[in-house]
């Protein structure tokens, strides 16, 4: 089958390249041109990957990567006028998949999107991310600790799945709220506090020494948990 490809990039004329340079290769191209579009078409399909501009009106494109993965696992492929190794770092920090700089050749970006894609489907379909001895699968909707299930509520699975497809980076209690959107529940900083609270309680993590969720003063919460892969 046709694999989807989404692409959220401002350069409308890019947009029209690739569309017609990657339908040569089978691929069927969604272009979108602004962060808040490209974020809307994800939410209403299921592209096999996205290709993502870092220079993007109204958020960067490092800020739409980091949104993305609160959410998904779809790969992504960066695309940047700025080819610094510092913000290829970052990039691939937030949990890109691949990282070009432009100007690109279009033949190189295709064989970059197939290795990808490749990668991708060598991976076993049920994802589980293990850190330390949690074990969290990610299609089951489980936990477990040191090989023991742990029984979550939907909100501290969520909050739990947010953290772990993160780790290393602190997420604000902001950003913590805008993952957790649309369940029901109070959103406040009070109540994002108690949720981890509740979390921790339940991994048996405690505070003041964690092995899994560290609290960053001033800005929120950290996985710390460590990640030996998700597979």
């Amino acid at each position: 089958m046709s694999k989807t490809i989404l692409v959220i990039d401002d350069d409308q004329g890019l947009n029209s390249l690739l569309t017609e340079y990657l339908s040569r290769y089978g691929f069927h191209v969604v272009a979108e041109a602004d962060a808040a579009g490209g974020l809307r078409a994800l939410r209403r399909g299921s592209p096999d990957l996205v290709i993502l501009d870092v220079m993007l009106p109204g958020a960067s494109g490092f800020e739409v990567c980091r949104e993305i993965r609160a959410h998904s696992s779809v790969p992504i492929v960066m695309l940047t006028a700025r080819g610094e190794v510092a913000d290829r770092i970052v990039g691939l920090e937030l949990g890109a998949d691949d990282y070009l700089p432009k100007p690109f050749e279009p033949r190189e970006l295709v064989a970059r999107i197939q290795s990808v894609l490749r990668r991708n489907a060598d991976t076993v379909r049920t994802r589980r991310i293990d850190a330390g001895d949690l074990t969290v699968d990610l299609d089951r909707r489980s936990a477990k600790v040191a090989g023991s299930p742990v029984e979550l509520t939907t909100m501290e699975f969520e909050l739990l799945s947010v953290l772990v497809r993160n780790p290393g980076i602190a997420l604000s209690r902001d950003r913590i709220m805008d993952a957790l959107r649309g369940l029901e529940w109070e959103a406040s900083d009070r109540s994002v506090d108690i949720l981890v609270s509740r979390l921790r309680r339940k991994l048996a993590d405690d505070s003041r020494h964690p092995k899994y969720i560290k609290a960053v003063w001033g800005v929120g919460y950290q996985f710390i948990g460590g990640r030996d892969g998700e597979r």
